[in-house]
């Protein structure tokens, strides 16, 4: 079997199965066809695989990240309240007011939540453009290679993205309003320091480091997990390029 054939088909497969189960069914018998097929892979193909299962991936991600809770329910991307602003927090805690701190951190996650449903068109933009060489790279690089990469093409663009849509959500879910009402009780307390960092920026850089978070989970399937989207084609090419 013509084994750039099967790559194309690989691709084909993974943007177009209507089911998981149709998926895992249609990729086993591609790649029990490009097993039979033998021969190397070409630099040309390593690349085309990779982009695609660095979509799936971004696509997995963001579909996580954007839904509700994703954020406020995932430790690892929740976002508190700003470093600069952790004291005003445990201060107004402690005079009962935690409920209107949870609300406002309540606000920031939905805020980022709506702002990573506009994510995905942006990653895989970066991901059309890498070059042969880029995608060598990335194989032959570190656990989180591809992500570095996305970090280092996508981040500006992202922010220029998300900022009017954190900016909207946060007013449309009153957290100014929340932050604001909680950095003005504190600087009226006598002898603190006052605080008023940017909100908006926060929040935003924030969103987008939470789904570079997700992004490298997703890398480390790919790149690791035996059961994983793709990872037995992965394997092989990594295999192609010493890693």
């Amino acid at each position: 079997m013509n084994q750039k054939f099967l790559i194309i088909a690989l691709c084909g497969l993974l943007s177009g199965c209507a089911s998981q189960a149709q998926f895992n069914s249609n990729l086993g018998k591609v790649l029990d066809g490009i097993q039979k097929s033998g021969g190397a892979l070409t630099e040309g193909d390593i690349a085309r695989g990779l982009k695609e299962a660095l979509t799936v991936g971004i696509g997995n991600g963001s579909a996580e990240a954007s839904k509700v809770d994703g954020y406020f329910k995932n430790e690892l991307i929740k976002i508190v309240v700003p470093p600069e602003a952790q004291k005003v927090a445990e201060t107004l805690r402690k005079m009962g007011l935690g409920s209107e701190v949870d609300k406002f951190t309540l606000s920031l996650n939905r805020a980022a939540e709506d702002a990573a449903k506009k994510s995905k068109p942006i990653f895989v933009k970066a991901i059309t453009s890498m070059t042969i060489t880029d995608a060598v790279g990335i194989l032959k690089g570190e656990d989180d290679a591809a992500t570095q990469y996305l970090k280092r093409t996508t981040n500006q663009e992202l922010f220029s993205t998300f900022f009017p849509v954190v900016d909207s959500t946060l007013n449309l879910n009153k957290a100014t309003q929340y932050y604001a009402d909680l950095v003005k009780t504190y600087n009226q307390i006598p002898l603190v320091k006052k605080v008023n960092p940017n909100l908006k920026e926060y929040a935003t850089q924030k969103t987008i480091d939470g789904l570079y978070v997700l992004i490298a989970q997703e890398e480390k399937k790919i790149r690791k997990d035996p059961v994983a989207r793709v990872s037995d084609l992965l394997k092989r090419v990594f295999s192609q390029t010493g890693k």
